[in-house]
């Protein structure tokens, strides 16, 4: 078992998909005592080699890199699922004219470069590799233990947990209903409980004694103490750090976050086909209803229209991910998110 790296203050930069981390995020929690994850997940393998090799000319603190792993053969979208984003397809088609993008064809063996980028963790030698939508299979983690990276696994729930450890995790992410952005529900069908991590991590204890970070809705100290004093290693935040001054947030996403009338967080599939919590604009009202359980079939679909919303600034068409506490978040540095959780 590789251990998971001391942290001079309990708190983690979660990894956030989509521009959000980025070195310069990473960077500045490390050097306030916390860690960081860049994100691996809609980046070309290459592009995650640059962002390591830019983190590690920032810092010298252990950091780490999340992977999403791909679903497993037996979970691969049937007919019935393939259809079912085509049609989704066509509800997203007068949005499409609308914006003057064309939809993509839906590429069903897309992976993510999955295995690429694994290799691409393990000649780096991140000292943190973690892993969302599933466990990484036995030879994948072999591959990373042998360069020294401590593995750690999203869950959300006991049974993910147990797969977990029993597939060799070091460390594990307990993420509660709170969270922002997509739930890390193992099988995309799934709908993730309604349910604290405190709940979820009390049902976790129980079967395994693996370090544990907790996600979802930690916002400030009061969270963090009561994390630690139940047993957790420390705290992973994302949304506390999307207003940031290192972070890579969009403008429409910076936008979405501030502007009053966008006062409710949900949890959709409207975006990607996965659960995921962000606040409730114009695209999840029209389309949340019709978006199939797929993934990454619905998200390569809206992809483009994304694009789009965030080229006009428009935080009405794209996923303003984020967390039930979104309306707490503070613009300025990344050490002063750190120390406010910290305490």
């Amino acid at each position: 078992m590789i251990p998971f790296p001391a942290l001079q203050r309990p708190v983690v930069a979660a990894p956030m998909a989509g521009g959000p981390s980025t070195p310069e995020l990473v960077a500045a929690v490390c050097a306030a005592g916390g860690t960081g994850f860049l994100a691996a997940g809609y980046r070309s393998p290459e592009d995650v080699t640059r962002q390591i090799e830019r983190t590690r000319e920032l810092t010298d603190r252990p950091f780490g890199v999340n992977v999403f792993v791909p679903a497993p053969p037996d979970e691969q979208p049937g007919s019935s699922a393939q259809q079912a984003v085509l049609r989704y397809g066509d509800r997203l088609a007068p949005l499409a004219r609308q914006l003057q993008v064309e939809l993509p064809r839906v590429d069903w063996a897309d992976d993510d470069a999955y295995e690429d980028k694994i290799t691409a963790l393990v000649q780096a030698r991140v000292p943190l590799a973690s892993f969302t939508f599933g466990v990484p299979d036995g030879e994948v983690v072999e591959r990373l233990h042998g360069v020294g990276s401590c593995v750690v696994v999203t869950v959300t729930d006991p049974d993910e947990a147990t797969r977990a450890a029993r597939g060799g995790a070091d460390a594990l992410v307990v993420q509660g209903y709170a969270a922002g952005g997509h739930r890390g529900t193992h099988a995309v069908q799934t709908i993730p409980f309604d349910r604290e991590w405190a709940e979820i991590l009390r049902e976790t204890r129980t079967v395994t004694s693996l370090p544990v970070l907790v996600a979802g809705g930690v916002m400030g100290n009061r969270e963090a103490r009561l994390a630690l004093d139940a047993g957790a290693i420390g705290v992973q935040c994302g949304t506390a750090f999307l207003l940031t001054d290192e972070a890579g947030t969009s403008a429409a996403h910076r936008a979405g976050l501030t502007e009053p009338s966008l006062d409710q967080s949900v949890v959709t599939r409207a975006f990607s086909g996965r659960p995921a919590r962000g606040l409730r604009n114009e695209f999840v009202d029209r389309y949340g209803d019709a978006a199939p359980a797929v993934y990454p079939g619905v998200n390569q679909l809206t992809a483009p229209l994304r694009a789009a919303a965030a080229r006009l600034e428009d935080p009405q068409g794209v996923a303003l991910w984020a967390g039930s506490g979104w309306a707490s978040a503070r613009t300025g540095p990344a050490v002063d998110v750190v120390a406010r959780i910290a305490g």
